[in-house]
């Protein structure tokens, strides 16, 4: 891994989206979820490489919060394609294990940039 986890994270997790959106199309020929979590799963790694690009920290809050959004997104993308048998118990526990791990990086990372952000308004 490298200095920045969530980045790693974020783009190993978006190359699973993108296995997982073939995986649909070809296996199981879902057209209209798959997109949906294709967009919402690669949104994640995107926003996070914006908000490591940012030029102030409220710029880099509002990206991690972005990407943290679409990350509680695809958990709910997630939860349908499984609850639709697109996927299968396991399938989808290991998915939604890596993704839970992300959101709970973001949220974290959300709130303690927040918090600083209040400490430098002081």
């Amino acid at each position: 891994m490298s200095e920045n986890a969530v980045k790693d994270l974020s783009k190993a997790f978006a190359i699973r989206i993108v296995r997982l959106y073939h995986y649909l199309r070809e296996e199981k020929n879902e057209w209209v979820l798959s997109k949906q979590i294709l967009r919402s799963g690669t949104s994640i790694g995107a926003n996070v490489v914006e908000a490591l690009a940012s030029i102030s920290k409220k710029e880099f809050l509002a990206k991690m919060y972005i990407a943290f959004k679409e990350c509680c997104e695809t958990e709910y993308w997630l939860e349908l394609l499984h609850d639709t048998n697109y996927l299968s118990d396991d399938q989808f526990e290991s998915i939604n294990k890596d993704n839970i791990a992300l959101r709970k990086l973001l949220s974290s990372i959300t709130y303690t940039t927040s918090n600083q952000l209040k400490k430098d308004n002081f």
